[in-house]
């Protein structure tokens, strides 16, 4: 049968003994064969949506030199506001600005890894406090629900619900990122964000509602994944993939450009463990070790066994200025 949407998720069932096991289940079967669903039921109140996107459209109104105040050229930790052009995926121009928010820290003063580099402070608007405030609870509240999926996975793989929170139990690197598609300037334009699989653990996607871009690659080719009003789009990324042995499936998709006279925002919430981690591996049931593929061998994206290696990487490819100025030597002649 040929999928049209993706499937919905009810995580609240998930609490009840009655629907648990069923509910594990569908979780383990639509993340090995998708990778992608629908996430209602999470408990986040409905006026929190509203909040984040109601301040997003507030950040992204700003005057332009307010925004360029805080771009994140002036963060050697990839922190701040990124203008329109300045990410890259896979070397081609991704047509969207945004603001990159992560756990707000102190620089590490001796660097003993090339990712401790990224352990550093956020960068705000001055006049425009609230952004903080409602980051902040934002981060705290999906970083619940990223800790009770991962405790379903774990439980749904045959595991202890705890098996994976060791890497996430110090320092965890989840972090936010606002982002804006503005309307295509010209028809040059053939990317909001290019075709790729996420490196971290899981996504938690809220895309402001009556908007669209999103597609997720299926079997039977590129579905789209419009909004669902106080929804989450959740999908797993490389570590969770690798972990089981590429049971669970880290899903290519990718965002269309904006349509002329249109205008979107979409707010991924990364929840990543600590830099200097890596996800338990998974010892399989023999029934779903059967199953597994082996990881996805993908030469343009080499995957280190700590994720602060690949998160690292990652930054001083999508954001080459930011690379240029503060790590020149990590960059090809």
């Amino acid at each position: 049968m040929t999928l049209r949407q993706l499937p919905i998720l009810d995580l609240s069932l998930s609490e009840d003994p009655a629907t648990a096991e069923t509910f594990r289940a569908d979780l383990r079967r639509i993340t090995h064969e998708i990778g992608f669903f629908y996430l209602v039921g999470h408990g986040v109140p409905n006026e929190d949506f509203s909040a984040i996107i109601e301040t997003a459209q507030k950040f992204f109104a700003l005057p332009e030199d307010e925004k360029l105040a805080i771009e994140n050229i002036n963060s050697p930790h990839f922190r701040g506001y990124t203008r329109t052009g300045g990410e890259r995926t896979r070397g081609r121009v991704d047509w969207r600005e945004q603001i990159d928010i992560g756990p707000e820290r102190e620089p590490v003063t001796e660097p003993e890894h090339d990712y401790d580099n990224l352990t550093g402070p956020n960068q705000y608007p001055q006049s425009l406090p609230q952004l903080r405030e409602v980051t902040d609870a934002w981060h705290a509240q999906l970083t619940e629900v990223g800790n009770r999926l991962l405790a379903q996975w774990a439980l749904s793989l045959g595991q202890e619900a705890d098996h994976f929170f060791a890497a996430f139990d110090r320092d965890p690197e989840s972090f936010i990122k606002i982002v804006r598609y503005p309307a295509a300037e010209n028809e040059d334009v053939t990317q909001g964000v290019g075709e790729h699989r996420d490196g971290g653990t899981l996504t938690l996607l809220y895309p402001q509602p009556g908007t669209t871009g999103l597609q997720v690659l299926t079997d039977d080719g590129y579905i789209d994944a419009d909004p669902i009003d106080n929804a989450f789009i959740v999908n797993i990324g490389k570590l969770l993939e690798v972990a089981t042995n590429g049971y669970l499936k880290a899903t290519v998709h990718r965002v269309l450009p904006t349509k002329p006279g249109e205008d979107r925002i979409s707010i991924p919430f990364f929840y990543n463990p600590a830099l200097s981690s890596h996800l338990p591996p998974v010892e399989l049931p023999p029934e779903l070790a059967a199953e597994a593929r082996g990881v996805s061998v993908d030469e343009l994206d080499a995957l280190h066994a700590v994720y602060g290696q690949n998160a690292f990487m990652s930054r001083l490819r999508s954001h080459p200025n930011v690379a240029e100025k503060y790590y020149a030597q990590h960059i090809a002649n």
